[in-house]
């Protein structure tokens, strides 16, 4: 037989395994070809739904302090700079996520304070704030 000795029932070499084939490109087979980065604190929308309520109760508490609209708008003003600073903080040494949620809910706790203050000019004809 062509030089081939074996025991009988066992394989030839190669027989069973199928041919090697090169990959297409289009299902690569291996690591990418360059490393991916990864973030370390992805954002998540858990993270921002508890920095937006955190937010949303600390702009509250604030703006209760307030008895009038100067009062109410100005304890917004601080309350959302100290938020926007504890943002800033998360962004760079936590959880951006959070942070994310904090300034957006800020924003719009600044931009219905703006509208308070606009309604109360409109309708007094003075500007409340000072």
């Amino acid at each position: 037989m062509n030089g081939w000795n074996a025991v009988p029932g066992e394989p030839r070499p190669g027989a069973g395994h199928p041919p090697a084939r090169t990959p297409s490109g289009l299902f690569p087979s291996g690591p990418p070809a360059r490393p991916t980065w990864r973030e370390p604190y992805p954002v998540t929308g858990a993270g921002v739904a508890a920095g937006g309520a955190t937010a949303a109760a600390w702009l509250l508490l604030f703006g209760l302090l307030g008895r009038d609209v100067p009062g109410y708008a100005w304890w917004t003003v601080i309350a959302g700079g100290l938020a926007w600073l504890a943002a800033v903080v998360l962004v760079r040494f936590g959880d951006r996520g959070v942070a994310t949620g904090i300034a957006i809910v800020t924003a719009g706790g600044w931009s219905i304070a703006a509208a308070v203050v606009a309604v109360g000019w409109a309708q007094s004809g003075d500007w409340p704030l000072w």
